[in-house]
C-alpha cells in the first residue's frame, strides 16, 4: 500500500493502483459514517463539520500554490476525481448534495445511467386504441375467410354477368318466375314494416287468403325487400340478391371442404362445382333454388361448433358453442327461403343428428370409450334445434292451411312422374351451359321437361369425384360412405323413374309430411352435387400434398411454377365448365296506370306468364289485384279468367263486381290474336261502367 500526499499534506491510504481504499480504517467510509452519526437528521451541518470537507478545501487552496510533480499530479487527479464522484461530499460542497445535484450519500449507482441499456431490447410500445383497431382490421383483411369472401362474390359477378350490367331492366334467364320472386321480397319487405299480421294474406289472388303461401316466399329475403320501392327498385335487388346467394353458395361450400379437413384449392374446387355446376344453370330463373348457401354454410358451423372433422374425428378441445347456435339460425334462415330447398335439408339435419347421437352412446355402451361433450354443447344443440323447428313449424302452418282451402294444390304422384328424369339426364347439359349447351341439343330433345331434367352435374367433377375414390386425403371408409351418399341423391333425383319410385321416392313421398310438396325431384341432384365436390376435393387435396412433399425434396425446397400451376388446373377446369349462356330479357315496363288506378283490379289478359309481371307492377302502391302466378292456380281465378274473356259484357261485369273488382285494365299491347282486340273499343252503353285510356292501357271503371 502506498501513501496518497494531498495538497495540504495530510495522507490518506490508497490502494496498489493509486485509488482511495475507503475499506481502511480511517479512510473514507469511516469518516462518512462518522459524519452521519455526529447530525443524522441534518445534511448540511454534517457537511460542515465533516474533516473531509476541510481536507478538500485545504487541497483546493494548495492546489494553487504548490504544483505537485507530473506522476503526483496524476495520481491526485485521478483520486480527486474518484473521490468527488464516489462520495458527493469533496469540491466545498455546504448543501448536503454533489455535483451532480443528488442528495449526500446517494449510492454512486442512483446518479449514473445504465451503461448496458444502449445493448438491450428497445421498450414496446403502447399502441393506441387506433392502432390497435388499424392492426386488427389489416388481420381481418387478409384472413383465409375474408379472401374466400371476396373471391367467391367476384367470382359470382363474373359467371353471372350481365346480371348486373342493367339491374333495373333486365332479369336472367326471363321475366315470368324472377318478376314473382322480386315481387315477393318487395311484398314481405313492405308489409312487415307496414302491417306484419297481414304478411300471408297478400295483395295478389284478390280476394283470395293465404294467397303469399301459394309459392315459396323467400321470406329469408324480406331485410332486403325494406330497402326501395316500386319495380325498378324490385328488379335491383332481385340481381344483387341474385349474384350474393352464388358467393354465398361458393363460400360455404369452400367453408364446409375446408372444416372437414381439405385443402385450400381442394375447397375451392368444392366449392365452384357446387354452385356453378351445369345442371343449376338451367335454375338461374328459380332464386329460391339457386339460394342454397346456407345449407353448406350451416353445416360447416355445426361441425366447427362440435369440434368435428371427417378427416381428424372429434376433437374435444375444439368445441365451441357459439359456431352451434350460428349454425342453427343460419339453418333456419335457409329455411325460410322455401321448403323446396329447406325441407330435404331439416330431413337431412334431422337424420345426421339422430346417427350421431346413436354413434356416440354406442361408443360409450359398447366400446367404453368416454369423450366429453358439455352441457353447454347440449343446451346450445337444445335451443338451436328448437329455434330451427319452431321457424318450420311457423313456416308450415300457412301451407297445410292452402292445402286444405285448395285442395288441387297438392301434388299427387302423377305430377311428380311428370318431372322425373330418366339416368340420361345425369349426364346431359341445359341449353345454357356454354360449354355442353349446344353439343347436348339432341340429348335435350329426347327429355320430357328438359329444364328440370337436365342433370349434369359436369364431366370435370365427375372425373375428380372417381379420381377422389382412389387418391384422397379421405379414408377409405369415408370415400365410400361418401360414394353411397351420391348413388342415394341421384336415386331420389330421378323419382319414379328409377323402379317407379317403389324404393325410393315413393315412401318418402307417402310418409314425410310435407314431401308431397315437392314438385320436382331432380332438384335432390343439389345434394349429390355437395358430395360428388367433396370428393374432388379429397383427390384435389391430395394432389396438392403430394405437390409440397415433392417441394420439400427440392434444393432449394420451393416449387418450380410449371408444378404450382399444375395445382390451379381442376379450379380452373371446374370454372370454365360451370360457364353460362344465360339470356337477361328486358323486362315490360310497368303502364302508367298501374301507378295512379285504385285496386281491387284485373289487368287483361291473364294468365300465368302474364300475371307474373302484373305482380311487379304492383310493388309501386301493393293495390289488391286479381291476378295472380305462382305453383299452382287457384280455382276462383281459373273462373275469373274464363268469365273475363268476354269483357266488357253484362256477365262478366256483374261477376266482377261481385268479387269487389273495381277496376279492369286492358293492355293494348298485349290483346293481338285475343277476344279483347275487338271487344275493348266495343260500346259499354248500359253496362254501368266508364271507359278511358291510360297511355296504352284501357281502364275500365266498374
Amino acid at each position: 500500500m502506498t501513501t496518497d500526499q494531498s495538497a495540504a499534506g495530510g495522507s490518506r491510504p490508497t490502494s496498489r493502483d493509486g485509488r482511495p481504499n475507503d475499506d481502511a480504517p480511517g479512510g473514507r467510509a469511516a469518516t462518512a459514517d462518522a459524519a452521519n452519526k455526529d447530525a443524522p437528521g441534518d445534511d448540511k451541518a454534517a457537511s460542515k463539520d465533516a474533516p473531509g470537507d476541510d481536507k478538500a478545501a485545504d487541497k483546493d487552496k494548495a492546489g494553487d500554490a504548490a504544483k505537485p510533480s507530473d506522476t503526483d499530479k496524476a495520481a491526485g487527479d485521478e483520486t480527486s476525481g474518484k473521490d468527488d464522484k464516489a462520495t458527493g461530499k469533496a469540491g466545498g460542497d455546504t448543501t448536503g448534495k454533489d455535483n451532480n445535484g443528488k442528495p449526500a450519500g446517494t449510492p454512486a449507482e442512483e446518479g449514473k445511467p445504465d451503461r448496458w441499456s444502449a445493448f438491450g431490447p428497445a421498450p414496446e410500445p403502447v399502441p393506441t386504441w387506433y392502432g390497435r383497431l388499424g392492426r386488427w382490421f389489416g388481420r381481418l383483411l387478409i384472413h383465409e375467410w375474408t379472401l374466400a369472401a371476396v373471391g367467391s362474390l367476384a367470382l359470382a359477378v363474373l359467371l353471372t354477368w350481365p346480371t348486373l350490367r342493367y339491374p333495373a331492366h333486365t332479369l336472367p334467364q326471363d321475366y315470368w318466375d324472377p318478376s314473382l320472386q322480386a315481387w315477393q321480397m318487395a311484398w314481405s319487405g313492405h308489409i312487415l314494416l307496414t302491417d306484419p299480421a297481414q304478411l300471408w294474406h297478400s295483395n295478389a289472388f284478390f280476394p283470395e287468403r293465404w294467397s303469399f303461401a301459394f309459392s315459396d316466399t323467400l321470406l329469408g329475403y324480406a331485410p332486403a325487400g325494406m330497402i326501395g320501392n316500386g319495380p325498378e327498385a324490385a328488379l335491383v335487388r332481385y340481381n344483387i340478391m341474385f349474384v350474393l346467394a352464388h358467393a354465398l353458395a361458393t363460400f360455404g361450400a369452400y367453408v364446409l371442404a375446408r372444416q372437414l379437413g381439405a385443402s385450400r384449392i381442394g375447397s375451392a374446387v368444392a366449392g365452384v362445382a357446387y354452385t356453378y355446376a351445369p345442371w343449376l344453370l338451367s335454375q338461374a330463373g328459380h332464386l329460391h333454388v339457386v339460394s342454397n348457401g346456407g345449407i353448406p354454410l350451416a353445416l360447416a358451423m355445426l361441425a366447427r361448433g362440435h369440434g368435428w372433422s371427417l378427416r381428424h374425428g372429434y376433437r374435444p378441445e375444439r368445441r365451441h358453442e357459439g359456431w352451434v347456435y350460428a349454425g342453427w339460425l343460419v339453418a333456419a334462415w335457409q329455411l325460410s327461403l322455401g321448403f323446396g330447398i329447406g325441407l330435404p335439408f331439416a330431413y337431412v339435419l334431422a337424420v345426421t343428428v339422430l346417427v350421431a347421437a346413436a354413434i356416440w352412446y354406442a361408443k360409450r355402451i359398447f366400446w367404453r370409450l368416454k369423450r366429453p361433450f358439455g352441457q353447454r354443447l347440449f343446451v346450445a344443440d337444445l335451443i338451436g334445434g328448437l329455434i330451427f323447428a319452431g321457424v318450420g313449424v311457423l313456416m308450415a302452418i300457412p301451407y297445410f292451411t292452402v292445402t286444405q282451402l285448395h285442395p288441387n294444390a297438392e301434388r299427387t304422384i302423377d305430377d311428380i312422374a311428370v318431372f322425373s328424369p330418366p339416368a340420361t339426364g345425369f349426364l346431359t347439359a341445359p341449353a345454357e351451359s356454354r360449354l355442353w349447351g349446344e353439343l347436348h341439343e339432341g340429348a335435350r330433345s329426347l327429355l320430357p321437361w328438359h329444364p328440370e331434367m337436365t342433370l349434369l352435374p359436369g364431366f370435370v367433377l365427375y372425373a375428380l369425384a372417381v379420381g377422389g375414390l382412389f387418391f384422397s386425403i379421405w379414408r377409405v371408409r369415408q370415400r365410400l360412405l361418401l360414394l353411397a351418399g351420391v348413388l342415394v341423391a341421384m336415386a331420389l333425383s330421378m323419382g319414379t323413374e328409377l323402379f317407379d319410385g317403389r324404393f325410393t321416392y315413393v315412401p318418402l313421398f307417402d310418409h314425410l309430411p310435407g314431401w308431397n310438396g315437392i314438385r320436382t325431384p331432380g332438384r335432390l341432384m343439389l345434394w349429390a352435387t355437395l358430395l360428388l365436390g367433396l370428393l374432388a376435393a379429397g383427390a384435389v387435396s391430395a394432389f396438392a400434398e403430394r405437390v409440397r412433399e415433392i417441394s420439400a425434396e427440392r434444393i432449394p425446397s420451393w416449387p418450380s411454377p410449371w408444378l404450382r400451376l399444375a395445382t390451379l388446373i381442376p379450379l380452373a377446369l371446374v370454372i370454365a365448365e360451370g360457364t353460362n349462356t344465360t339470356p337477361h330479357p328486358v323486362v315490360p315496363r310497368q303502364p302508367a296506370a298501374m301507378r295512379s288506378v285504385d285496386g281491387p283490379l284485373l289487368v287483361l289478359p291473364s294468365g300465368q306468364n302474364h300475371d307474373q309481371p302484373v305482380m311487379l307492377w304492383s310493388t309501386t302502391r301493393f293495390q289488391d289485384i286479381v291476378n295472380g302466378g305462382s305453383g299452382f292456380t287457384p280455382r276462383q281465378l281459373r273462373d275469373v279468367r274464363r268469365v273475363a274473356m268476354t269483357f266488357p259484357d253484362q256477365t262478366s261485369v256483374d261477376y266482377l263486381r261481385t268479387l269487389g273488382v273495381q277496376n279492369v285494365l286492358v293492355l293494348r299491347n298485349k290483346i293481338d290474336g285475343t277476344p279483347w282486340e275487338v271487344s275493348v273499343d266495343a260500346p259499354v252503353d248500359g253496362l254501368g261502367i266508364t271507359r278511358e285510356e291510360i297511355d296504352s292501357v284501357v281502364v275500365f271503371r266498374l
